[in-house]
């Protein structure tokens, strides 16, 4: 008989051994997943483990039919204000982590799969709270799970949300264009262009392996460090960590995730990079940097029309993801949108603090974290 079972795994700051999915399982999932996106994908979480940036206690909930592996979910338990300092169990999180959706297989029996997948993350909780932030709640297999959660009796509740630009490929360019809410965005970037092209030849350069992506990324690292982020230390040359991250992250390598970076050059000389992980026919845009000398210019949202052309022109994706938080440039440049929440959900059972009032603590941090925020942008 083909029947669900069910895993729960610790690791400790490891992917590698029986702590985690094989990996050629592991692939396979990606590679079949409804709507996936890379961030549970075995590349990421091995280039974190490369960084020694995993956490503590990490754990893969899975689901298996027979030897398939058709649901995962790597998490861990974390102190939380909204459990006012206990613990919570979170999905695996890093800064350069955009998205939490469980990796669920596509196909007739997907519901039961996320079904499954509930049961499991109650287990993992020992019936527990979650607090998931960055959710695609209307991709995929999420509506399934969020379902399966209700009706499994789980309270859920949203702390936030937003809509993340997205860009759904057209037939060519001139649909995408046609009708766009905001072309008057575009005159103005070719009038920027026309402005750059002042100072020197403009040109756009793609590289997805070898030495070409090598360079690309090393120029990256060197752009974003000379900027505000390297000033603030918080670009990713800043730190030996996040160094190892990029140069594992935007690597090329075997399995179903590939590498890609853009870039606008001036007289040959990269003035804004973005890196990409692509897989199942989505490009997720994860680092962008440019040069601010030239910020007049906005060479990167330059760089970014760019990339909507050559991805209606080659065809290298179906979806550009913009991987932004709320009020990103983006969002006059891309047509489409996602919904991305923050939620809390409580498995049945009885629980200390109620799911309104766990609401009320994240909600509160979110007020307290955007308010400092502000405050360091007026100093």
């Amino acid at each position: 008989m083909n029947r669900a079972t069910v895993a729960l795994r610790r690791s400790a700051r490891s992917i590698t051994g029986a702590a985690a999915p094989e990996a050629e399982s592991w692939d396979a999932l990606f590679a079949t997943a409804a709507q996936p996106h890379p961030h549970f994908s075995r590349h990421v979480l091995a280039a974190h483990e490369a960084a020694g940036l995993l956490p503590a206690g990490l754990r893969f909930v899975s689901v298996r039919r027979g030897d398939r592996l058709v649901a995962l979910l790597p998490c861990a338990a974390t102190r939380d204000v909204s459990a006012l300092g206990g613990r919570v169990m979170r999905p695996f999180l890093s800064p350069f982590v955009t998205a939490t959706a469980p990796l669920i297989a596509e196909g007739p029996e997907r519901a039961a799969y996320a079904h499954d997948l509930v049961a499991a993350l109650e287990a993992a909780s020992g019936g527990g709270a979650w607090r998931w932030p960055l959710l695609p709640t209307q991709e995929g297999a999420v509506p399934d799970m969020l379902a399966a959660m209700r009706a499994r009796g789980w309270a859920v509740g949203t702390v936030a949300a937003f809509d993340r630009p997205v860009m759904d490929r057209r037939a060519d360019y001139d649909a995408f264009l046609a009708g766009h809410p905001n072309r008057s965005r575009f005159k103005d970037l070719r009038r920027r262009t026309r402005r750059l092209a002042e100072a020197g030849t403009v040109g756009f350069e793609s590289a997805t392996s070898g030495a070409d992506l090598a360079r690309l990324v090393a120029s990256f690292l060197t752009l974003e460090r000379t900027g505000w982020k390297g000033q603030a230390g918080t670009a990713m040359a800043c730190r030996p960590e996040t160094d190892r991250l990029a140069h594992a992250l935007f690597a090329a390598g075997s399995g179903p995730v590939g590498i890609r970076a853009d870039a606008l050059t001036l007289d040959g000389r990269p003035i804004a990079i973005s890196l990409a992980l692509v897989g199942g026919g989505i490009a997720t845009l994860l680092k962008t940097a440019y040069d601010e000398d030239l910020r007049s210019h906005a060479p990167g949202l330059l760089l970014e029309a760019e990339i909507v052309r050559a991805c209606h022109e080659t065809g290298f994706a179906d979806r550009l993801d913009a991987a932004t938080l709320d009020g990103s440039a983006l969002e006059s440049l891309y047509r489409d949108r996602t919904p991305i929440a923050e939620i809390i959900a409580l498995p049945p059972g009885g629980h200390a603090l109620s799911l309104e009032r766990r609401l009320r603590l994240a909600q509160f941090e979110r007020e307290a974290r955007t308010a400092a925020k502000r405050a360091l942008r007026k100093r």
